[in-house]
């Protein structure tokens, strides 16, 4: 059974639009690029097809990633903002030290935005710190081996 993905309603309309773009507009261009090259003559050593023919590879690749996610996904709903949840924006202090913070987007990596590091909800950390409030310490197992804590310091919705 596929991965289920929790995405804002924001970022699926994003990534919807950006697949609906992709599979009628980026289609037509990139069929006008490769007829293009290929009126150029010889295939064989023509730089301009092999370079359509790749970028149309990498574009049907977005476009299959962007229809499975889309299609195994569900909509999640911003919460009360006093506990962790997929779309959070949480700083958390690692073993509580409050020098060596980082702050965080919990949720999927289709989700990032502002340039903030993203944490995936079923990662140890993130699974750990759902449902965590504001100066609440919790504790997970890195795969690295060992034990670590964070502290929850701020929480945005």
């Amino acid at each position: 059974m596929p991965e289920t993905h929790e995405l804002s309603q924001t970022a699926y309309d994003r990534l919807n639009a950006e697949f609906e773009q992709l599979t009628t507009v980026g289609r037509v261009d990139i069929a006008r690029k490769i007829e293009a090259a290929r009126e150029l003559g010889d295939l064989s050593e023509n730089g301009d097809y092999h370079a359509a023919k790749d970028e149309q590879g990498k574009m049907e690749t977005r476009i299959a990633q962007l229809g499975a996610l889309l299609r195994n996904c569900r909509i999640v709903e911003a919460v009360d903002g006093t506990t962790v949840a997929v779309g959070s924006v949480v700083t958390v202090a690692h073993d509580g030290d409050p020098d060596d913070v980082e702050t965080y987007l919990v949720g999927s990596i289709e989700e990032r935005h502002d340039g903030l590091d993203v944490i995936s909800p079923a990662s140890p950390m993130g699974a750990a710190i759902i449902g965590a409030s504001v100066g609440d310490t919790v504790s997970f197992d890195s795969p690295a081996g060992g034990t670590l804590s964070v502290q929850v310091v701020s929480l945005e919705q």
